[in-house]
């Protein structure tokens, strides 16, 4: 059996339906993950996974690509030969335009958890009850579609080894990772306090690393000052997971680098702005701090910059509680 696995979002969504892509690939001869941009290297990293096919989906991606059918023909020519699809999705996406593109590829069977009536979209029409963390909600499409995780797998995050080397670039292991920068605004601790606190942490003699994309360096800069490795622009998401693997602690906002974290086994200071519900999107499967008014008046609405004045969620979070968060989470200066 050849199985198709969509995930067409970002990074840390992708890394979130490992458990559920593991679960297929104990049951089937080979499994192609379908990725969005934002994605694919995270894709690339699952255990599992034996082939990537890459396609911006126009319903998920934040910047959307039109739609016609010349573009999703650039889908529907890759898309062979597969005997069965998964399309994994968050609560707020749905399945059902991707199950109608891969209806036209002739994939003869497809399941997704779904709210809407799918009709002949879907041969497996999943509802999860509750509100279950990301990667079990995954994980549960896997089990109704008939596949389980093989024997001594625990269902937490993984990627896939070895990791390469970056002891040039982050040094020996035993550091405290800070990464500033979240996908969207509302996200962020505000960079003052997130300085404040590298510089504290420091002063107690911790080791401490910064990390970013290439376009964080302004924020990253900001943050690490004087006092912090400044890694922005320097790893790939390999090279950052190995540089999260040989960290004690990860202080971050809810993005891909705390899930990316957990994957690799790394305790996380979760900087949680509750535009999204923590108990679905905090860092799975490894100690946790969570920090930040999960009352706030932002609470679950998906918002992409603060809607209230001042940043409350967030702004009200101490250095000096992230100072004590490191030291609980275990993290040795």
């Amino acid at each position: 059996m050849r199985v198709l696995v969509a995930r067409l979002d970002n990074a840390g969504d992708v890394l979130l339906s490992g458990p559920c892509v593991r679960a297929v690939a104990a049951g089937a001869e080979s499994v192609t993950m379908l990725a969005g941009p934002r994605g694919r290297a995270a894709a690339e990293l699952l255990p599992g996974v034996d082939d990537v096919i890459e396609w911006c989906a126009p319903w998920i991606d934040p910047e959307p690509p039109p739609v016609t059918a010349e573009y999703t023909k650039t889908l529907r020519d890759r898309v062979t030969g597969f005997d069965a699809a998964l399309v994994v999705t968050s609560f707020h996406q749905s399945p059902l335009p991707l199950a109608l593109i891969l209806r036209e590829c002739g994939v003869p069977w497809i399941g997704a958890i779904s709210d809407d009536y799918p009709g002949s979209l879907l041969d497996l029409r999943h509802r999860v009850h509750g509100d279950p963390p990301e990667a079990e909600r995954a994980l549960a499409l896997a089990e109704a579609a008939g596949f389980a995780l093989p024997p001594g797998d625990d269902g937490r995050l993984a990627v896939r080894g070895p990791l390469p080397d970056v002891s040039e670039v982050a040094g020996d292991p035993g550091y405290v990772v800070v990464h500033p920068a979240a996908s969207v605004p509302a996200r962020e601790w505000p960079a003052a306090q997130c300085a404040e606190a590298v510089r504290m942490l420091t002063g107690d003699g911790y080791r401490v690393v910064v990390t970013g994309g290439p376009a964080d360096k302004e924020l990253t800069a900001r943050v690490a000052g004087e006092y912090a490795l400044d890694l922005a622009g320097r790893t790939d998401l390999s090279q950052l997971a190995a540089v999260l693997s040989g960290a004690s602690v990860l202080v971050a906002p809810n993005t891909g680098p705390a899930h990316l974290a957990a994957a690799v086994g790394t305790p996380v200071v979760s900087l949680f702005a509750p535009v999204v519900p923590a108990a679905r999107w905090a860092p799975y499967g490894v100690p946790v701090v969570l920090l930040g008014d999960q009352e706030a008046p932002c609470r679950d609405t998906r918002a992409r910059r603060c809607p209230v004045p001042g940043h409350p969620c967030l702004a009200g979070v101490t250095p000096d509680e992230v100072r004590q968060a490191v030291e609980k989470l275990g993290g040795a200066a």
